[in-house]
This record gives C-alpha cells, structure tokens and sequence, in this order.
C-alpha cells in the first residue's frame, strides 16, 4: 500500500490512544483480500490492531506483568504477546469438554473423521530450478511438448516417462501410493483436483520444476472409530470454546469504549447473493 493509499484512511483511536495509518498499512500486509479490494485489507489490519489495543490497555489497567515464553529455541513472545496471553489466561473460564459432548459431536456425523486417503500416482518431470527464467521456460516448453503428444492418452503416459528428470522413469512414472504431505505442496494441490485416470491439463510448476501428473487411483480414507477419533474432536471443540470466549471478551471490552477508525464486525470480502 503506498503513500496515498495510506492518506485515504483515518488513523485508528481507542480510548484516545491513536494507532497511526502508517502502522496499520504495515499490518496490512498480513492480511488477505480480493485484488481490487485492497481497502478490505486495510480494514482487516485497523481491526486486528484496534483489538490488539484493546487487550493491552485491559492488561496494563489489571496490573499485569509480561513474562515472555520461549516459542522455539531462541523465539521468545514479545513483551505485548505475553502481556496478551497471560490477560486471556485470567479472564477466560473455559469449561472443560466433557465425554458426552466429544462423543455427541462424533456421533452427529462420524464420516467426517477418516483417516487420510491415499493416492496412486504416476509424473513425469521436467526438473530445472525455477528461479532460474531460462531453465523454467526450457523445462516448461518440454513439459508442454511432451502433454501435447500424450494428448490425454493414459496408455502412452509410461512411454512418455522414459524421458522424466526422476528416477521414477524406470518404472513408468509411478510414484507408488501418497497420503497427504507426502509430496510439495504444489503437487499436492493439483493432485487434489483430478478425477481417478485424470491428468493435469497442463505443466504443474514446483520447487523441482514442471510436472505432468496422472492420478491412477484413489483409495478414500476409512472411517475412524470413536476411540482413535475423540482426542482429535476433544482438541477441536476446546479451540472452538476458546475462541468463541475470547470473542465474547473481546466484545465486552469494546462495549465499554471509544473506538474511532475501525469496525469490529466480522468483515466480508465478498457481497451476497441477491
């Protein structure tokens, strides 16, 4: 966002503390938004500062003192992310979950909770190192030609993998069976989207270089019994209890005060529907 961006939109003022334009239009740019709505960004980060404000001027008013915990070897919470953590650690009462309520969410519908599906499949590769403009645009014109001439014919996909940059040419292309993760997360999502026998329509580019990715076969994930899938729910409905209290919290303390630049309803990033 540039400098006349910036001078479109208000400062943000909670309880007289100002947050200045230039230091939401920094925030900004952890937000996501629509390519021709960049003021939705803005509003993302003027709200999540105006709430950031907001707990902090509750901390201080309670007295608290931050005492920052190692995140990672050598990553210590800032002095405000532990002045934050430790005021919702006082003010949220969360009640624990309880069994009948893990196995009612079970029970509501037990089909979401699978184990992960595994997927048979067959690439070819075209590898170069995409930074490099040259090497990708060589790489992608052969990667093109060689989709061009396979013509969506699967039966030819094993011949044309004789000329694959992986070792996995020898046998056709086939990577064997993956589950998730276990492949760049570039491949993946394009792995996600074809049918059973699809092929990508066209070169996938990842950190190796240009793919033609053929899937031969979905096994779908199994359906978890109760045992192995409660702890996974438990952790879910505990986070989601968490978050709706910490909304509510938040809520009351914004009841409570002046805010002037930012809106903290929830905000849209599309409109709808008729």
């Amino acid at each position: 966002m540039n400098a006349m961006d910036v001078a479109l939109f208000p400062d943000v003022v909670v309880n007289g503390e100002t947050i200045p334009s230039a230091a939401i239009a920094a925030e900004a740019q952890n937000h996501t938004a629509p390519k021709d709505k960049p003021g939705i960004a803005w509003r993302k980060a003027a709200q999540a500062l105006a709430i950031r404000t907001l707990l902090l001027q509750e901390a201080r008013a309670r007295g608290l003192t931050p005492e920052p915990l190692e995140l990672a070897p050598g990553r210590f919470e800032t002095e405000d992310e532990a002045l934050i953590r430790a005021l919702l650690d006082e003010a949220l009462a969360i009640a624990p979950v309880t069994e009948d309520a893990v196995r009612a969410e079970w029970a509501r519908d037990p089909g979401r909770f699978r184990s992960a599906p595994l997927w048979d499949v067959s690439h070819i590769l075209c590898a170069c190192d995409p930074r490099d403009d040259e090497e990708r645009a060589s790489a992608e014109a052969r990667a093109v030609a060689l989709l061009a001439r396979l013509d969506g014919d699967a039966r030819g996909f094993a011949a044309a993998a004789r000329e694959s940059d992986c070792g996995s040419k020898t046998s056709g292309g086939h990577l064997g069976q993956l589950g998730p993760g276990d492949t760049v997360p570039e491949f993946e999502a394009a792995l996600r989207t074809l049918p059973e026998e699809g092929m990508t329509p066209a070169p996938v580019l990842s950190r190796h270089g240009w793919h033609i990715i053929r899937l031969n076969a979905t096994a779908p994930g199994q359906v978890l019994p109760y045992e192995t899938a409660r702890d996974k729910i438990a952790q879910a409905l505990e986070k989601a209890a968490w978050a709706e209290a910490s909304r509510a919290f938040v809520e009351s303390l914004a009841s409570r005060s002046s805010i002037a630049g930012a809106s903290l309803e929830p905000i849209r990033t599309t409109q709808k529907a008729p």
